[in-house]
């Protein structure tokens, strides 16, 4: 079958023999190219590896050293803070301590005010019920009356204008008797009939209300006739007499609740008053004696202002010449000032040589004096 191909057929085939033998040989040196490059490329990932290896130790160092200088830093600033607020906590601690022992002193000292304020309290709920006591008693609720009334009596009169339990004409002794610039008293008394508005006040009923107020509306018209009918005496007393009350809450209640009594009172011409009304009174009485001194003593102050006005005559005399003594001062400087100004003129002149025509030759009667001449000196002076 050889020997039926063509001439160029061995050619072919050897040529595709050299082909295939090339292309082996190329492979083989694909392969091994192939494998260097493996080698090298691994050689050079090693070598990467090993560099990164080393930048990575490097870094892994240079951040711990990171880590541990952040670490210093953080237990430092951890240790500065713990410093700082254990300090704060002490000194919070130390205010706070001060703090609750000013407490505890100004507590003791609040706590010894209430004490003392608590044992006030007692004894004024014993001079309370003392009090009651005394205002439970007639005798001494009208002793109590009388030394309030002569308490404000006495201090805001003189001794001789005013006279406790005095003896009038028809025998009766008022309570106070206070002496007016006429001469005749004005009557004060003291003796209140209490047990009418306690009664009234203590009442818990309606109609044991109206039962003591029908007690008051008697026992208060009793009294006030009694003052009239013992105190008012004509041409004697004061057309007027007083009924003193000690207590302004019951003078209050008898105006708020009994104006009829305080209406009756005022026509038989008694005027209930309180202890703040008796110190108005007493103080119209100051005025009223103040203002008859003045009337007494006009005489005396007429003549008195009449003395005054001839010292202010005599005075405003004394003025005038003294005004004109001053006047005729004033011309005497004014002279003397141009005498001294004309001397000053004259002395300018004679210090520059500097004459007028007519003084420049002495009078004929003038006497001139001659100028002493110069001594001549001798040798060796």
């Amino acid at each position: 079958m050889i020997e039926n191909l063509p001439p160029y057929a061995g050619v072919v085939a050897i040529a595709v023999a050299a082909l295939a033998a090339l292309a082996v040989l190329l492979v083989v040196v694909a392969v091994q190219g192939m494998r260097r490059r493996d080698r090298e490329a691994a050689a050079r990932q090693m070598i990467e590896l090993s560099r990164l290896q080393a930048e990575t130790s490097v870094r892994i160092e240079g951040m711990r050293d990171l880590l541990a200088g952040r670490q210093a830093e953080l237990h430092r600033a951890v240790n500065e803070r713990l410093d700082s607020v254990s300090h704060h906590l002490n000194q919070s601690m130390t205010n706070s301590r001060q703090h609750t022992v000013e407490s505890l002193q100004k507590l003791n000292e609040r706590l010894v005010l209430i004490d003392n304020a608590q044992k006030n309290i007692t004894e004024l709920a014993s001079q309370v019920t003392s009090l009651q006591g005394v205002l439970s008693n007639k005798q001494q609720r009208g002793a109590f009356g009388q030394g309030r009334m002569e308490f404000i009596v006495q201090d805001a009169l003189p001794k001789e204008c005013y006279e406790f339990q005095c003896t009038l004409s028809n025998r009766s002794r008022p309570d106070c008797a206070v002496f007016l610039p006429d001469g005749r008293p004005l009557v004060i008394d003291a003796k209140f009939p209490l047990e009418a508005v306690t009664a009234f006040r203590d009442a818990d009923s309606e109609e044991g209300r109206k039962v003591a107020a029908v007690r008051l509306r008697q026992d208060m018209a009793r009294h006030v006739g009694d003052i009239a009918g013992k105190y008012l005496i004509p041409g004697e007393t004061q057309d007027l007499a007083l009924m003193f009350v000690p207590s302004e809450s019951i003078y209050a209640e008898l105006h708020e609740s009994f104006d009829d009594i305080v209406q009756k009172a005022f026509r038989a011409k008694v005027v209930i008053v309180s202890p703040s009304l008796l110190m108005l009174a007493i103080t119209v009485i100051q005025q009223i004696r103040r203002d008859a001194r003045m009337r007494d003593a006009a005489d005396k102050i007429h003549a008195e202002v009449g003395h005054l006005m001839d010292d202010v005559a005599r005075l405003n005399e004394r003025v005038v010449n003294l005004q004109k003594h001053f006047g005729q001062a004033n011309e005497d400087v004014r002279q003397i000032l141009i005498s001294a100004e004309k001397v000053e003129r004259r002395a300018g002149r004679i210090r520059e040589v500097e004459f007028d025509e007519g003084n420049a030759l002495p009078a004929p009667d003038a006497v001139v004096i001659p100028a002493p001449l110069p001594r001549r000196r001798q040798a060796g002076e």
